[in-house]
């Protein structure tokens, strides 16, 4: 399978890779159906010891399912109307975790997508609908901004 590295930003919180407090998460997607990466959460994000934050696990899930819409396009930014999360079981810490991103729906400017985060069982211990909209022209992503948000892919 034919896999295509996503870009990362400098600031997000979940991908930006000069962000001192982030996550600093890669992604991939397949060029058809599925975002996807590999990721242990470290101790600094936990909720209860031992376990990740629901917080964190909530940014992830909106990051992964997020990036649906730029699977074939990474310059398709849209943002989250509507997320559904179901914690099926503790995410723990330390352990790497299988997390994907698939389209459900597609109807240009409105996406529905879901998400999964597997434990190395291939237990499931998250999954997420979301709602995506395309944004607001006001937000719009181009030129200077690309620039200045560092949206490429890095080596």
């Amino acid at each position: 399978m034919q896999t295509f590295k996503q870009p990362n930003s400098h600031h997000c919180f979940v991908c930006g890779l000069k962000n001192p407090f982030g996550l600093k998460l890669t992604f991939y997607d397949n060029g058809r159906d599925q975002v996807y990466c590999e990721y242990s959460i470290p101790e600094r994000y936990q909720g209860y010891p031992g376990i990740a934050h629901g917080g964190i696990v909530a940014a992830i899930m909106d990051e992964v399912v997020g990036r649906t819409a730029m699977i074939g396009d990474h310059m398709r930014f849209f943002m989250t109307a509507k997320m559904e999360i179901k914690y099926r079981q503790p995410v723990p810490l330390n352990t790497p975790l299988k997390i994907t991103g698939t389209p459900i729906r597609d109807r240009g400017r409105l996406l529905v997508a879901k998400g999964e985060i597997r434990l190395p069982d291939g237990s499931l211990a998250v999954e997420a609908t979301l709602t995506l909209v395309d944004l607001p022209d006001d937000f719009r992503v181009t030129g200077d901004v690309v620039e200045e948000l560092g949206w490429r892919v890095y080596e």
